[in-house]
């Protein structure tokens, strides 16, 4: 290897180092942003005042007008980062099931899930946001009359588990490749995931349920 061979090496692996800090921190934004949406669109198990009483604060503040292309933007950051190890030829995609296959590895396999559900968040989770922001101010009326309409509901039944399965892995990625849990721990961490994953689609389906119903009882 000549030595400038070795100096663009370096560089290299010094920006890889750098987007790889920048893919972790812009993945932990949108982790807490998911978990604090979903908080928030559950408040109207509560009620559908307490919902628009929230939407109504963002809205004021300008935060739903600001903050919604800004996580648009993070979001979109975060998947060209993640793409840069993403396979997008079928060779590729097959060489690495094969070897996932082989080597039976569960971290291998939680690493195909999370790239599987990130091409359909993309997908899927671009729409949705297309759909609130050029559709504001967000109500409790309005995202009923969206769920009673027949298609949204097929449509969020497919991205409510997508995204927390991409979160939830992503969560326990982070964890195992930063050193926040050691080797011992992965199994405990594992299975926390799971459970928050697991009680994360509930709170969305109970949500869903009470959209679909919301007219009714009001």
């Amino acid at each position: 290897m000549t030595v400038e061979t070795s100096i663009i090496a370096g560089r290299t692996s010094k920006w890889d180092g750098i987007l790889d800090v920048c893919q972790m921190l812009s993945g932990v934004g949108l982790i807490l942003f998911m978990w604090a949406h979903m908080i928030l669109v559950a408040s109207v198990l509560i009620g559908p005042g307490v919902m628009n009483a929230i939407a109504e604060f963002f809205e004021s503040t300008g935060m739903a007008q600001v903050g919604g292309p800004l996580i648009f933007l993070l979001f979109l950051f975060h998947f060209l980062l993640a793409a840069r190890k993403l396979p997008f030829r079928f060779e590729g995609m097959k060489i690495i099931f094969s070897h996932a296959k082989m080597m039976s590895h569960k971290d291998t396999w939680l690493w195909i899930v999370q790239a599987v559900t990130a091409m359909i968040i993309l997908i899927m989770g671009s729409i949705h946001m297309w759909v609130v922001l050029t559709d504001l101010p967000i109500t409790a009326a309005k995202s009923a009359a969206r769920i009673q309409g027949g298609f949204w509901t097929g449509f969020y039944l497919v991205l409510l588990p997508m995204v927390e399965m991409h979160v939830g892995v992503g969560l326990y990625r982070i964890a195992v490749k930063w050193g926040v849990i050691k080797a011992d721990g992965r199994a405990g961490l594992h299975r926390g995931e799971n459970i928050l994953t697991l009680v994360f689609i509930c709170i969305g389906l109970a949500t869903l349920i009470r959209f679909w119903f919301i007219n009714a009882l009001a």
